[in-house]
C-alpha cells in the first residue's frame, strides 16, 4: 500500500491529515524520527536492530549513520552532539549487554540535562519476562534503564511508533531535558502492518512565572547593595537576557562548567568560579539561574544571604535549602520578565569595570601556581578559533579548564559535569565534530582516560573528523597517585599505567600523530594538526602536576550561624 496524504479545507488554509502506509516496525520508527528532523544516528547494527538499520538504509541521505566501535562510544557521541547543538542526539544499540554499555554515557547525559534519545532492541516479544535465555536478554530492561533516563517505554507494535516517538520528543523538549529511551522487540521490528504517520508536534510552550513572584525578586535585586549572578546549563538559551540583567545590576556572573560562555569571558562582569567564591563573601543577593548551586550551598555558607533561584525543575529549588524567592519557570522568559521589573526598583549604580578587571588580574596571578596546566591551556585558547569548541576529560588540565579556560559563547565548553565520567572526552568530542564539521574541536585527556574509548580512533578516521585530541601522558592515574601519596603515606596501589606509544597508535589507525613536551611545542603540534585536516593525536609528556582542587573545593567564606 503506497503512502497517501489528504488535505482538508480549514478556513483558507490546507491542513495536512495523517498518512497511512504499510511498513515494518523498524521503518515506522525511522520515519517517525525523520519527522522530528533527526539527521544523525550513532550506533552499531546488530541482530536485534537489523530492520531498524535496513530502514535507515532506505532513508538514504536523509540521515547520517555513524558506526562506532563500542556502544559507550555511541552514547557519548550522541551526548556530544546534543550538548554542542541543543538538538536531540540519537544512539541505537542492541539490548542487554549493548544497552548496558551505554549507561555511563546516559548517566553523563542525565547529570548534564542533555537531550539524548537511545533506541534499543528487545528479545522476541513472547519471551520478555520469562527468563528463557534469549541472546542479550536482560531481566527488567526498562526498569533498569529508568534510573538514568527521564522517560523510557516499549513500542509493542509498529502502529504505536509515531505516537511513542512524539511522546519521547515531548519529554525531551518539555521541562528539564534528560535522556529518554525507546525499545522495540526484534519481531516487532520486522512486523509489517498499516501505520499512520503523524506530523511532528510542536514543543510545549515554555513555563512562565507568577508576576507577583517576579516583583518580589525584582525588588530584592533592585535594592541589592552587592548582587551576584550564578548560572548553569539551564541558562544557556538565555544568554542575551542574562547579559542585559547583569549590566543593569552591574552584577558579576559566575559559572562553573555547564554555564561557561553564557556570558562571554571577554565581558568584564564574567568571572571565573574561584572569583565567584571571593564575591560570595560580600554578596547580599544572589540570583541562581539554571544551576544546582551545589558547592556554594553545601560549602561556602549562606548566612545573611538572600538567594533567588530560577529553575525549570521544581524538585531542584529546595534540594539543599529553601531560597528567599523560588521561581519555577523557563530561564529566558523569567529573565525577560525580570529586566523591566528590576529597572523599576533599581538603585543608581556605578560601573564596576575597573573593579572586575582587577579581580580577573588577581585570579590570573593566583593561577600561576598551576603550572604547567595554565601554560598549556593558554596555548590551546590562543590556537583554538573564537568559535571553536573545547571538550574536557577527567585529567589535571581538564580540571583546571573548568575555571581557567576562557569561553566566549554557550556550548563551546563540553564537560561531563558533576558525573565526572572518566574517559568520556574523546568519544564525546567526535559527536561534537559530527555536529560541527566546519569548526575546530580540541579535546584534552590524560593517558588513563584516553584509553577508555581509544578504539573510536577508527570512527574518527573512517569519517575524516577534524578532531585534535591532546593526551597528557604521565603514566599514572594522576589524581589517584596524588591522593594516595598525600593521604595514605605513599602507599601506592593501582595507579601506575603501562601505555602504548600514542603517536604510533594514532598512525596505525591512519590518524596523524605528534609529540610535545612544552607549551610552545604543543602550539606547533596544534597548528600541524589543524593543517592535516583529519583526526590527530598529540602526545604531551608531563610529570606530576600541582593540584587544582583548592580552586574547586573551596571553603566557607560567610560566617556560620553558630
Amino acid at each position: 500500500m503506497s503512502a497517501h496524504r489528504q488535505t482538508t479545507l480549514e478556513g483558507s488554509a490546507l491542513v495536512p491529515t495523517k498518512s497511512t502506509e504499510v511498513m515494518t516496525g523498524g521503518e515506522a520508527l525511522v520515519r517517525s524520527l525523520l519527522s522530528y528532523s533527526v539527521d544523525t544516528v550513532f550506533g552499531i547494527p546488530g541482530n536485534h536492530l537489523y530492520d531498524f538499520y535496513d530502514a535507515l538504509h532506505k532513508a538514504g541521505s536523509s540521515v547520517r549513520v555513524v558506526t562506532t566501535r563500542h556502544e559507550q562510544g555511541a552514547g557519548y557521541m550522541a551526548f556530544g552532539y546534543a550538548q554542542s547543538t541543543g538538538k536531540v542526539g540519537v544512539c541505537a544499540v542492541v539490548p542487554g549487554a549493548g544497552l548496558l554499555n551505554t549507561t555511563a554515557a546516559l548517566l553523563a547525559a542525565y547529570g548534564c540535562n542533555a537531550k539524548v534519545l537511545c533506541v534499543t532492541g528487545q528479545i522476541p516479544s513472547a519471551g520478555i519476562g520469562k527468563g528463557i535465555g534469549y541472546t542479550h536478554e536482560l531481566p527488567e530492561q526498562l526498569a533498569m534503564i529508568r534510573s538514568v533516563t527521564k522517560w523510557s517505554a516499549r513500542i509493542e507494535r509498529p502502529a504505536q511508533a509515531p505516537e511513542m516517538v512524539s511522546r519521547a520528543f515531548r519529554e525531551l523538549h518539555t521541562g528539564r531535558p534528560r535522556p529518554v529511551l525507546l525499545e522495540m522487540a526484534i519481531d516487532v521490528m520486522a512486523m509489517e502492518c498499516p501505520v499512520e504517520l503523524q506530523d511532528p508536534v510542536a514543543s510545549t510552550p515554555s513555563l512562565s512565572c507568577d508576576p507577583d513572584v517576579i516583583e518580589r525578586a525584582a525588588k530584592l535585586l533592585g535594592e541589592a547593595r552587592s548582587p551576584l549572578i550564578l548560572v548553569g546549563g539551564g541558562a544557556i538559551e538565555a544568554a542575551e537576557e542574562l547579559r542585559a540583567l547583569a549590566e543593569m545590576l552591574q552584577a558579576p556572573v559566575v559559572a562553573h562548567r555547564q554555564g561557561r560562555g553564557v556570558l562571554s569571558a571577554t565581558h568584564y562582569l564574567s568571572q571565573c568560579y574561584p572569583a565567584g567564591h571571593k564575591l560570595w563573601a560580600d554578596a547580599d543577593v544572589v540570583v541562581a539561574v539554571g544551576t544546582r548551586l551545589k558547592y556554594p550551598l553545601l560549602y561556602w555558607g549562606t548566612n545573611g544571604l538572600k538567594i533567588i533561584r530560577v529553575d525549570i525543575d521544581a524538585t531542584e529549588i529546595d534540594r539543599v535549602e529553601s531560597p528567599a524567592v523560588s521561581i519555577v519557570a523557563d530561564a529566558r522568559r523569567t529573565l525577560a520578565d525580570l529586566i523591566p521589573a528590576v529597572e523599576r526598583h533599581n538603585v543608581p549604580r556605578r560601573s564596576r569595570q575597573d573593579e572586575m578587571e582587577a579581580l580577573k588580574s588577581e585570579m590570573q596571578h593566583e593561577f600561576r601556581e598551576l603550572e604547567p596546566q595554565m601554560s598549556f591551556l593558554r596555548v590551546i585558547r590562543e590556537e583554538l578559533p573564537d568559535d571553536g569548541i573545547f571538550v574536557d576529560d577527567i585529567t589535571q588540565v581538564g580540571f583546571a579548564s573548568w575555571f581557567a579556560f576562557p569561553v566566549y559563547r554557550p556550548r563551546q565548553f563540553i564537560s561531563s559535569g558533576y558525573q565526572g565520567t572518566l574517559g568520556h572526552g574523546f568519544a564525546t568530542a567526535l559527536g561534537v565534530c559530527i555536529a560541527h564539521p566546519h569548526k575546530k574541536v580540541i579535546q584534552v585527556s590524560g593517558d588513563g582516560g584516553f584509553m577508555y574509548n581509544v578504539q573510536e580512533l577508527s570512527t574518527a578516521v573512517q569519517n575524516n573528523l577534524g578532531i585534535v585530541a591532546i593526551v597528557f601522558r604521565d603514566n599514572r592515574f594522576g589524581n589517584i597517585y596524588r591522593d594516595q601519596k598525600n593521604r595514605n603515606g605513599r602507599r601506592l596501589i593501582g595507579c601506575d599505567l603501562h601505555n602504548p606509544d600514542f603517536v604510533a597508535l594514532a598512525e596505525s589507525f591512519g590518524a596523524a600523530g605528534f609529540r610535545a613536551s612544552t607549551p610552545e611545542q604543543l602550539r606547533q603540534a596544534i597548528r600541524r594538526s589543524f593543517d592535516c585536516g583529519g583526526p590527530a593525536v598529540i602526545e604531551v609528556s608531563v610529570g606530576e602536576m600541582p593540584s587544582p582542587w583548592r580552586f574547586i573545593m573551596m571553603p566557607r567564606v560567610r560566617p556560620s550561624t553558630h
